[in-house]
């Protein structure tokens, strides 16, 4: 089998290194997927020429993905990437199904609750304080009040702190290398002229010099899983992750919208610009803690009607 599958690999990487389609990145994630298909081939059907792949074979690796567990949005990426290699193979015997054969079942937005509440979060807050750790305090403190996911966090320099306190917003640099603007208040403020006080000018502010800013990561990740049981609200079994303060930025920061008199639909596209998103309804999956019983958020009022009773969205 290893054979089979050293075989089909060799094949592929022909067919690699005289692609250009695609950026890097998205080639490499694509080949990482292509191969692991490969190598099931390879185990399952012996299989000698990637020529050969049929539909039979596409739909027996569909249903391994779907017994390992697999989100529908992950096997449908691998899907993705293995017709991008197959349309490359010249000589290719069959086309591939399309995903409706499979009857996949589409993503769905929101539904669980990762928001912290006021008083989970003021607990950390004091937690890091107690134990002296001032920069995991400003970390959860850039989550909480500009939605900012871990990585970003971990990338604010030194420039990039001053020009966000000229400008009243952070520049930042998300997933997939998009860039947003997300506007800052006085606790953010408050963290990073603080922290620049902490660094040399140029450095960044959170990853020390001469560590590895994954190593940084674990250590904030460690902290809060070390402490948030002894801060978790009664009753509530939802773990306590950074992440989960980003929800809990983006249900504040959508509230606050709809109390200006924002729609939901503009409420919803605006917080999803805030967390480096390009679609509205991703917000959802971040809302679902708009009636935290610990939060003190509100619920969102119905959307007016017009004089024939539709919503007025």
């Amino acid at each position: 089998m290893q054979k089979q599958y050293k075989n089909l690999l060799a094949q592929a990487e022909k067919i690699r290194r005289h692609n250009r389609q695609g950026s890097y990145k998205t080639k490499k994630r694509y080949f990482e997927a292509y191969k692991r298909f490969l190598q099931y081939l390879a185990e399952t059907y012996r299989l000698e020429k990637i020529a050969n792949i049929s539909g039979k074979h596409l739909s027996s690796y569909v249903g391994h993905m779907q017994n390992k567990g697999l989100a529908a949005s992950t096997i449908k990426t691998d899907l993705a990437a293995i017709r991008f290699w197959h349309d490359k193979i010249s000589d290719a015997k069959y086309d591939l199904p399309s995903n409706d054969e499979f009857k996949l079942e589409r993503r769905k937005f929101g539904g669980v609750d990762r928001t912290w509440s006021k008083r989970e979060y003021n607990l950390m807050i004091a937690e890091c304080m107690k134990a002296g750790h001032i920069e995991f305090e400003a970390c959860i403190v850039l989550a909480y009040h500009a939605g900012l996911r871990i990585h970003e966090v971990m990338r604010i320099d030194t420039a990039i702190a001053r020009a966000a306190l000229k400008n009243g917003y952070i520049t930042i640099k998300g997933k997939g290398g998009k860039i947003r603007e997300v506007p800052i208040n006085e606790y953010v403020r408050v963290e990073l002229e603080k922290m620049i006080k902490q660094v040399l000018s140029g450095q960044k502010l959170f990853v020390e010099s001469e560590e590895r800013t994954h190593l940084t990561i674990k250590r904030l990740q460690n902290f809060i899983r070390y402490h948030r049981s002894k801060i978790h609200d009664t009753g509530l079994t939802k773990p306590l992750t950074f992440h989960g303060l980003r929800h809990t930025y983006a249900a504040e920061a959508y509230q606050k919208l709809i109390d200006e008199g924002k729609s939901e639909c503009e409420g919803k596209r605006q917080v999803s610009q805030w967390l480096g998103h390009e679609r509205g309804d991703v917000t959802n999956i971040y809302l679902a803690g708009l009636e935290h019983p610990y939060g003190g958020f509100r619920v969102i009022p119905s959307p007016p009607k017009d004089k024939d009773g539709d919503a007025d969205v």
